[in-house]
């Protein structure tokens, strides 16, 4: 079995608090397609894409479309990650998505997350229909030649057929709690 969620499949359901003091679950995210995506505070790569994922969070807001963000990444191998710097982080940038916590790393297990960032659309029946990263050059936004994420959107809410369905997320991978700041699991692999 594939370690990352594969096209097709549906989303796994979770529960989890959020830096706007609520618990959400999926049920809660009712939008026509959704994007979620695993991320955190420190990784450069992140950092470095935010702002145009904030541009495609909001060009897209009014299309049906909706943007969540988990962090997995353990506070133990980065303080930075930790919830209470999730918090600070979301009072400071004011991000146009839902951000959550997954302090005990099984949500990002469920959906077999790889890096920081990487992301997941579902269509309105909360089934993949694409993952891997939303541009080119994440660390380096000067450098983007190729946006995936608003062309599956684009082609999603045109009723077009997604042309790539998957790519290799870019990013710093995930940080698992006791495990060396590199380390990934055995089953985790590039997608394509």
């Amino acid at each position: 079995m594939a370690f990352t969620l594969q096209i097709g499949q549906k989303a796994p359901e979770f529960q989890l608090p959020a830096t706007d003091g609520r618990t959400y679950q999926l049920s809660d995210f009712m939008s026509d397609t959704l994007v979620l995506f695993f991320t955190c505070n420190h990784c450069p790569y992140v950092i470095g894409s935010d702002e145009i994922t904030r541009s495609t969070a909001l060009k897209f807001a009014d299309k049906g479309v909706q943007f969540v963000a988990i962090n997995s990444n353990s506070k133990n191998t980065y303080e930075e990650d930790s919830f209470p710097n999730m918090v600070k982080r979301m009072e400071e940038q004011k991000f146009p998505w839902t951000y959550l916590h997954d302090e005990t790393q099984e949500v990002a297990l469920k959906y077999g997350a790889l890096r920081t960032p990487h992301f997941y659309v579902f269509d309105k029946n909360r089934r993949l229909i694409y993952t891997g990263r939303a541009v080119d050059s994440p660390r380096d936004a000067s450098k983007i030649t190729v946006n995936d994420l608003e062309r599956v959107l684009d082609e999603h809410i045109n009723n077009k057929l997604i042309s790539i369905q998957m790519t290799n997320p870019i990013g710093c991978n995930v940080k698992w709690d006791g495990q060396d700041k590199h380390w990934m699991p055995g089953d985790a692999c590039d997608l394509v």
